[in-house]
């Protein structure tokens, strides 16, 4: 994906996520492929001595017409929290691909309670 940005707060840059986030944000773009601004940002919440730190991935996912968010909060493995992340993103472009396509659901203006005889 060209237009990526990562971001990374509380911890230091990793080549070896920045690696795992372009692979999946490759994902994503073969899964969408008008997606034209993507913004990844890891950050550390809270670091404890006995619990351990703290992660958040937020992915802000722009296509046409619409800006989509997704968030995975409080995860000890930043890792497990990215892949959630983008879990949670896959789903919601689904989702939006289908509302494009016009599978969505509708309602009849009937209600069951109007039986006629």
């Amino acid at each position: 994906m060209d237009n990526l940005q990562i971001t990374y707060r509380g911890m230091e840059h990793s080549p070896a996520m920045d690696g795992r986030i372009r692979e999946l944000a490759d994902k994503l773009e073969e899964f969408h492929p008008k997606i034209t601004r993507c913004h990844i940002v890891v950050d550390e919440l809270v670091r404890h001595k006995t619990k351990g730190n703290l992660f958040e991935v937020r992915i802000d996912l722009h296509v046409p017409g619409r800006e989509i968010v997704a968030t995975h909060q409080q995860h000890e493995d930043p890792y497990q929290a990215m892949t959630s992340a983008f879990d949670v993103m896959y789903r919601q472009l689904a989702e939006d691909a289908r509302m494009a396509r016009g599978d969505v659901k509708t309602h009849t203006d009937e209600r069951g309670d109007n039986a006629r005889p």
